[in-house]
């Protein structure tokens, strides 16, 4: 088990390049599933969620290869339709490998997933919504079994407008010839990723990024051709080291649309920005401001960026308010903050922030990838060393990441347990 040191009180200065988005690429990656023809996919990061994206879809019968930012799954023999627990327990996005299997083969049987414990999040809204279609839902030892006889159009209203729902109804609605209608849609950048990639593979579909989305799909999808969007949450996460630490820096390769709320966020705690075609520059405040957020689905305030806006504000003058509206159990974080010497108080879904003249080292340890990429700024931020233990959490979201720190001008260095 690895574990980072980070040497604190460095200031940032220089450029990072983002990565491809993880959050676009696992569904992009299982939409694979849709089709026997071969598919080819830039772009995506070297993660350990890839990692377990590629072990499911190996499992499951597809050939694939994964090297240089290069996915490509091919088939040469018919696929499983069942997900076992020992692959669906490293990663909660493993559940959207329902959604292509039950279209293309109408029987699917998965272990309900696993994954970072920062709340419930139930795989219902996935349910009913594969019932709509025809599906018949059973369970069987910790296992989900959906059949259908035949899978057909339907209009279906979301309670929550999930990720992760929206994206697997989009990939089976994507092999059903029929109209399928799903309101209350998510409305976030991989949603209109993944619309893309399932429009190459030859589905109609009107409406991503919008709350009401149409999928009129075929009886037989082709292979594609597709780079993933930049990562917003990587981005997001180097904007608000600089302005922690102080200095200046460039991230590039990025949409600047997609950073929208959290740049207006930045700007009112004191940073100035400059918003070019695909790179935003940041230099720090001189003194940081205390700023409310509260998250919500896009395009407000992401939950991915939560724990680093925390991290963020324990070092701004005077009280700061976070209420969190997506997950229940995400101030994890919070606690280990507090072992570094920040002043937080948490009452229900709100976090109440008292800025701190400084931040000390300490032993910490990640609970989960946003968490743990919230202990790396206020690492850096802090006076003398901290070592961040667990890491492999936020190994499943960033893409070489002490290597990219160190550019920006973090020491810090990676150790074996």
């Amino acid at each position: 088990m690895d574990s980072f040191t980070i040497k604190g009180g460095s200031k940032i200065q220089g450029e990072v390049r983002v990565s491809g988005s993880k959050n676009s690429s696992l569904p992009v990656l299982f939409s694979t599933v849709l089709t026997s023809e071969k598919c080819v996919i830039k772009n995506v990061p070297d993660l350990m969620d890839i990692k377990s994206t590629f072990d499911m879809l190996s499992y499951a019968g597809k050939n694939c290869f994964f090297g240089f930012n290069l996915f490509s799954a091919g088939e040469g023999k018919k696929l499983k339709t069942e997900a076992p627990y020992e692959l669906v327990r490293k990663m909660r996005a493993s559940v959207l490998i329902a959604g292509p299997l039950l279209a293309r083969f109408h029987h699917v049987k998965f272990a309900l997933p696993g994954g970072c414990a920062i709340g419930v999040r139930p795989i219902d809204i996935h349910l009913e919504g594969f019932k709509k279609m025809g599906a018949k839902i059973s369970y069987e030892e910790g296992n989900v079994i959906l059949k259908a006889d035949r899978l057909k159009g339907a209009r279906i209203k979301l309670a929550f407008p999930s990720v992760g729902a929206t994206e697997n109804l989009m990939m089976a609605a994507a092999l059903i010839d029929d109209l399928t209608e799903i309101r209350n849609a998510a409305r976030e950048p991989e949603i209109s990723d993944l619309a893309g990639a399932l429009r190459k593979m030859g589905a109609e579909i009107e409406g991503d990024g919008t709350p009401v989305l149409k999928v009129r799909g075929k009886t037989r999808l082709r292979g594609f051709e597709h780079s993933v969007i930049p990562d917003r949450i990587e981005a997001g996460t180097f904007l608000i080291l600089c302005a922690a630490l102080g200095g200046s820096l460039k991230v590039t390769e990025i949409v600047p649309e997609h950073l929208k709320v959290l740049i207006k966020k930045l700007k009112e705690s004191g940073a100035q920005l400059y918003v070019g075609r695909d790179y935003v520059e940041i230099k720090a405040p001189a003194r940081i401001k205390s700023v409310n957020i509260s998250t919500g689905p896009y395009p407000a305030f992401p939950t991915d960026l939560q724990a680093q806006w925390m991290a963020y504000m324990t070092l701004a003058s005077g009280t700061s308010r976070i209420q969190e509206n997506i997950f229940e159990n995400r101030f994890m974080h919070a606690a280990e903050l507090m072992r570094m010497g920040a002043d937080i108080k948490i009452k229900r879904n709100c976090a109440f922030i008292k800025g701190v003249k400084g931040l000390s080292g300490a032993t910490v340890m990640a609970s989960d990838l946003r968490a743990g990429a919230a202990l790396l700024l206020a690492g850096a931020a802090a006076s003398g060393k901290t070592r961040i233990r667990r890491v492999y959490h936020i190994d499943r979201g960033y893409d070489r990441i002490e290597e990219k720190m160190r550019c920006a001008g973090v020491k810090m260095e990676r150790a074996k347990e």
